[in-house]
């Protein structure tokens, strides 16, 4: 088929002018966009300091109320290529979420699936669903889609964090519902240890209460010593001669939900990885996107042909097909999440690993 025309000819002029007037495209002057050989994501590689994230989101803390209306005080990471967008990614939504001393953000609801992680202090409690669940650091907290949430801050000091959702990937598919709940939070109280994890997070052990299948994990709260244990544990197997890491000096674990195996989220994958210094991962491709954050130590994240020195808070956006590799200066802490449950499930996943890198 022609693409173009290098003499002029009017039945064909009038025929892309009636495409037009009427809506419609024709393929083969679009095929390359529609169907690249590759991936040709519009999301870019790109790093955001958390010594310059912090102290925005500390200025917003000063001029920016949280209460109803604007509901929560999260900034959101508007990956450059994206117009403008406030995604991480196509799929991923991430933001870094500040409340003051003894500040309260209201309960709500959402379709959008959501999750808490904390790089560094304490002293909030999120209530889910009416259960009041402790934020500490290296805690990873989860908000099923649908479950009504709010945050209180019982200290003198403030707490930051980042936030991870499927928004855009629910806006793309038109399937988002929002709902206010209390103007505060159901529950004030603040135990060491929620409902949901003294009910569920026993290693090995499942109550023989609700033993349906559950799309999101009933854990509100995957702890960071046991994290960290399973890191350490899989590095010291490996000194001890087996073969207990992905690379060697690389421990990873998956957070899972119990129920099914599988992931925490039915759109969002969670996962947390430590390199031993002076190790690196081999480079690699993946369909789909990861957004990473640096928890501890410091190290290099080779995007492309670019590469970037990171530390403790720093957040990192991979998208799809995008070449990447760690490198580890200091022994290096990293948690990441990705939409990879989305791409799984419509069969599309595909990577590639470059050996002996």
């Amino acid at each position: 088929m022609r693409t173009q025309t290098h003499v002029e000819d009017p039945a064909l002029e009038q025929l892309y002018g009636d495409f037009a007037a009427e809506h419609l495209n024709p393929l083969w002057t679009q095929l390359g966009d529609l169907m690249p050989m590759v991936p040709t994501p519009k999301a870019v590689p790109f790093v955001w300091k958390w010594s310059t994230l912090y102290p925005l989101a500390q200025r917003a803390g000063d001029l920016v109320p949280v209460g109803r209306g604007g509901e929560r005080r999260a900034i959101a990471l508007a990956n450059p290529g994206l117009g403008g967008l406030p995604y991480a990614t196509p799929t991923l939504w991430a933001a870094i979420q500040y409340l003051g001393p003894k500040e309260t953000a209201p309960e709500h609801r959402h379709s959008q699936n959501a999750f808490r992680f904390v790089v560094e202090g304490d002293g909030v409690w999120t209530v889910v669903n009416g259960d009041p669940v402790a934020m500490r650091r290296g805690d990873l907290l989860l908000t099923p889609g649908w479950a009504f949430h709010g945050h209180h801050n019982e200290t003198d000091h403030p707490m930051a964090w980042i936030d991870g959702l499927d928004i855009p990937f629910v806006n793309y598919t038109d399937t988002g519902f929002f709902e206010f709940g209390s103007d505060g939070v159901t529950d004030e109280s603040t135990p060491d240890v929620s409902r949901a994890e003294r009910l569920w997070s026993h290693p090995g052990l499942r109550p023989l209460v609700g033993l349906g299948r559950r799309t999101t994990t009933p854990i509100t709260a995957y702890r960071w010593q046991h994290t960290d244990a399973a890191l350490h544990e899989q590095l010291a197997l490996e000194d001890e001669g087996y073969a207990a890491t992905t690379e060697p000096g690389h421990a990873a674990v998956r957070f899972t939900n119990p129920t099914t195996g599988g992931d925490i989220m039915a759109t969002i994958r969670a996962e947390f990885h430590r390199l031993r210094g002076g190790t690196h991962t081999r480079a690699r491709r993946d369909v789909g996107s990861t957004v990473y954050q640096v928890f501890d130590g410091t190290g290099r994240f080779h995007l492309g042909d670019d590469t970037t020195e990171v530390g403790t808070g720093d957040l990192v956006v991979v998208p799809s097909w995008t070449e990447w590799s760690i490198e580890a200066e200091t022994d290096f802490d990293v948690f990441a999440f990705s939409d990879a449950p989305i791409v799984e499930r419509l069969h599309m996943d595909r990577s590639h690993v470059t050996e002996g890198a």
